[in-house]
């Protein structure tokens, strides 16, 4: 694939291909709670049924299956808020290549656990940028950077979670995606857009991680100050990659605060009955935006990314903003 032009369905069938015997095909149903909550028709992709918790698991996979047998043998590096984290360390595990994970402090603790436990060397850096600074150096020492979101081949794999809401799904009109690095809603609108043209596909981030927000009022990737609790859509800046993408396929990229996106995580377990986190709780939130913005002939298509939070992280942060 080359790396300066959009990623094509062609290229998200392929990468279906090529991991289908690893992954999950999740799950997509419509939810009559979360119709009932937001008014209007809406289906859900659960992408946290996925192996090791998120859809990170599929872009993963996809490029260690890309390796040479001498990058095999050196081993991989990646940067990582939790999820992308874990999901190399598990899917790396499996194909017995080595990995090292960089997250920064405020990544959840059940992500280091879960990474070291699959065989992964763990790196804390004091914040998300050192993350990033770590990770290069690494990589300058010899390892194969996994980058999160800065590589086609991810891109393309984390799309074929629209492939599948294409496939499975009724008829949409309003798809809603998290952000934080940006590949997941790159991919899924690069499927989705290709299956059903008129589609409108909405990014989704909280306001202290706008990566692909400022990127997109600056008209290329810059970095953003970082102070949102939710660690898993927390990127330092988004890249060409995603940004190209993002602004040729996106309708907007809407943001919501913080305690609306633990609020949301809140409400996808009371009318959606389903344990996610709070980067797929921003998804409500941004949802009601929708609804105001398009009309009430909407139906709504949730890609429900991750669900790697503990009763004990909600709890605390349901404490924090004084939800009940």
């Amino acid at each position: 694939m080359e790396t300066d032009v959009l990623i094509t369905v062609a290229d998200v069938e392929a990468e279906a291909e090529r991991i289908a015997e690893y992954v999950v095909r999740t799950p997509t149903v419509p939810s009559p709670g979360l119709s009932a909550l937001l008014g209007v028709p809406t289906t859900v992709k659960l992408e946290l049924l996925q192996r090791t918790g998120s859809f990170k698991a599929r872009g993963a996979t996809a490029r260690l299956l890309t390796l040479s047998e001498s990058e095999r043998a050196a081993g991989v590096v990646t940067v990582s808020g939790g999820n992308h984290g874990i999901a190399l360390a598990v899917m790396a595990g499996l194909l017995d290549i080595k990995a090292t994970i960089v997250m920064p402090r405020s990544a959840p603790a059940g992500a280091k656990d879960t990474a070291e436990s699959s065989g992964a060397t763990v790196h804390i850096a004091d914040t998300m940028h050192g993350a990033f600074a770590l990770a290069d150096e690494l990589r300058d020492a010899g390892l194969t950077l996994v980058h999160p979101f800065d590589d086609p081949v991810v891109v393309a794999a984390q799309g074929t979670v629209g492939l599948e809401f294409a496939q499975d799904a009724g008829d949409l009109t309003d798809v809603l995606v998290s952000i934080g690095g940006g590949a997941l809603a790159a991919g899924v609108a690069t499927a989705l857009r290709a299956a059903r043209p008129g589609i409108r596909v909405w990014g989704v981030e909280t306001e202290g991680a706008r990566a692909m927000s400022a990127a997109l009022e600056a008209g290329r990737p810059i970095p953003v100050e970082l102070s949102s609790v939710v660690s898993t859509l927390s990127a330092p800046s988004a890249s060409q990659l995603t940004y190209d993408h993002a602004s040729a396929l996106l309708s907007d990229v809407l943001t919501v605060t913080d305690a609306e996106a633990v609020r949301g995580t809140l409400d996808l377990a009371d009318h959606a009955k389903v344990w996610a986190e709070p980067a797929a709780g921003c998804l409500l939130p941004a949802a009601r935006q929708v609804v105001a913005r398009v009309g009430q002939d909407a139906r709504l298509g949730l890609v429900i990314c991750g669900g790697n939070a503990t009763t004990t992280d909600l709890a605390t942060l349901a404490e924090r903003f004084g939800l009940r």
